[in-house]
């Protein structure tokens, strides 16, 4: 059972004790692509990377130093919505750990001779997109999707991260690292006593609250981004419904009909029957407000028109309803997702996060489960009478003309 409290900053913190020799948290911060200002798309990308320059008395060899002496397996990464922080680390250094997180947060040295050498590994990134042509092709159709900040790019854009200047960023750190709309999420084992003792120094941690804009979708339409590539990449977009919506698990079990496994419609359809494909999933990818399904499939150009024909076909038979076979294969799957999840404080740590973020509450696993299991054949198939997907933004990438 997860424990929410509101620290008197803003910051919500929640805790799931377990009987587990580790600890693991899960830190959001409210600054992502979405609100990064006007002409400077990249700059939580580069805050978040200009922040492990130092922090306090040290600098960023020091800093890098001081965690690994205590063991701390750490990532970060400046996301659309958010910029999360997560480690994982024993529980007798909690103390160390959160004091040198709370100096990171409330005293970053953001050295001006430290920006140059980030600027261009947040270029280099996104550069690298270029090479990857089906998260290329993807990352242009959630940009067609939005008419709303949702759809940048969370690297970036070329022109925002050569123009930020180091004083707009150090004023947009001061507007959205702030704990008002920041979440931590922590799990293993650790009392409450104890880790509400080791978030003291986060208390000196303050700013007013970071501001979202609301999600607004464009009309569905069709675009192609022409490049000599050996493969052409397909990607459809369609509305769907977020965790919030009491149709959620009902649409989670219909995806996992569509896309769950080697025994999915897409794979045997797609893949398996016709040859038409060297990769083929769908997957959520909504925004908190706004849910978002999408398929992806990479094949030659010969085959792209055909392929893009049984893609669509494919997705938008699930409004046919699914078979009681499927959604018992279904429920396995996610199921087993769910207790694999369990398996790892540090994922554990992430799903409390983005519940929290998402829906304001941490939902148990049990919750979960228990949701999973009582969504019926009948509400399966209501749900996708009653949302069908249909009408898709349609993306090409590759040596093709609209199909």
């Amino acid at each position: 059972m997860s424990r929410v409290e509101r620290l008197p900053n803003g910051l919500v913190v929640a805790l799931e004790e377990r009987d587990f020799p580790g600890v693991a948290f899960q830190l959001l911060v409210p600054a992502g692509a979405v609100n990064d200002p006007e002409g400077m798309e990249g700059a939580a990308a580069l805050l978040e990377g200009w922040l492990w320059k130092g922090a306090g008395d040290l600098d960023a060899r020091a800093l890098a130093q001081a965690l690994d002496a205590l063991g701390v397996r750490r990532s970060s990464g400046a996301g659309l919505e958010y910029t999360a922080f997560a480690a994982a680390f024993l529980p007798e250094v909690l103390d160390e750990v959160f004091r040198l997180y709370a100096l990171l947060l409330t005293r970053p040295r953001l050295p001006e001779e430290g920006l140059e050498a980030v600027r261009s590994v947040a270029l280099q990134a996104l550069l690298s997109l270029e090479d990857q042509p089906a998260r290329k092709l993807l990352s242009e159709l959630r940009r067609k999707v939005f008419r709303s900040p949702h759809g940048r790019e969370p690297l970036g854009r070329e022109e925002g991260l050569k123009g930020a200047r180091a004083e707009a960023l150090k004023a947009d750190y001061r507007r959205r690292y702030t704990p008002k709309g920041a979440i931590l999420a922590v799990a293993g084992g650790v009392s409450w006593e104890r880790l509400r003792a080791a978030l003291e120094p986060f208390l000196a941690w303050e700013g007013e609250e970071a501001l979202y804009p609301a999600p607004e979708l464009s009309e569905p339409h069709r675009f192609v981004l022409r490049r000599p590539t050996a493969q052409v990449q397909i990607g459809l977009a369609y509305p769907d419904v977020g965790p919030e919506d009491p149709g959620f698990y009902a649409a989670r079990l219909a995806l996992e009909v569509l896309s769950g496994g080697m025994s999915s419609r897409l794979f045997t359809e797609v893949r398996e029957k016709r040859g038409l494909v060297y990769a083929v999933s769908a997957f959520p990818a909504g925004v908190k407000g706004q849910g978002l399904l999408m398929a992806y499939a990479g094949t030659t150009k010969e085959r792209a028109g055909e392929t893009l024909e049984v893609l669509r076909a494919e997705v938008e038979r699930l409004a046919e309803g699914v078979t009681e076979e499927e959604l018992s294969r279904a429920k396995v799957g996610l199921k087993t997702a769910l207790v694999m999840a369990d398996e790892s404080i540090r994922s554990r740590a992430a799903s409390m996060a983005r519940d929290l973020y998402m829906l304001g509450r941490v939902r148990s696993l049990s919750e979960i489960e228990a949701a999973i299991e009582g969504t019926s054949l009948e509400a399966v198939n209501a749900f996708l009478r009653a949302h069908p997907y249909r009408d898709p933004w349609v993306g090409l990438l590759g040596e093709v003309e609209d199909v």
